[in-house]
């Protein structure tokens, strides 16, 4: 004859769990683990604890790089887009202009604005940073 379940002092026993739970744990447990291994706490140099000044000093030393990365890579592909995008723009304006009779200025000149402030942005933008 089975044992009947019965209720502990911390209250009834626990209900069987389902396959789908029984393989959930492992899961869970792995994810615990992960997450306890990679807090790592971070620390501000010196004792006084200054984050601002560690932020700023880490931000002075990667300057360089982050400029060179920017205006070769994020400015001319930015740029390429919205080149395309004004190009096209204007073709199907001029198609529209064909068929209606009416040129609708609207989107190539945001495109072309646009534009014209990314192509000047690397002007001034290092300036302000």
């Amino acid at each position: 004859m089975r044992k009947k379940r019965t209720t502990g002092f911390c209250g009834p026993a626990w209900p069987r769990l389902s396959e789908a739970g029984r393989r959930m744990i492992p899961v869970l447990f792995a994810m615990l683990l992960l997450a306890g291994i990679s807090v790592l706490p971070a620390f501000a140099e010196g004792e006084t604890g200054d984050v601002a000044g560690a932020v700023e000093q880490t931000w002075l030393a990667a300057r360089e790089q982050v400029k060179g990365v920017v205006n070769r890579v994020v400015f001319p592909v930015i740029d390429l887009v919205l080149a395309v995008l004004f190009f096209v723009k204007v073709a199907t304006a001029y198609l529209d202009f064909r068929k209606h009779g009416q040129f609708e200025w609207t989107g190539p000149a945001i495109l072309l604005a646009t534009l014209l402030f990314s192509l000047t942005a690397p002007l001034y933008l290092w300036k302000i940073i």
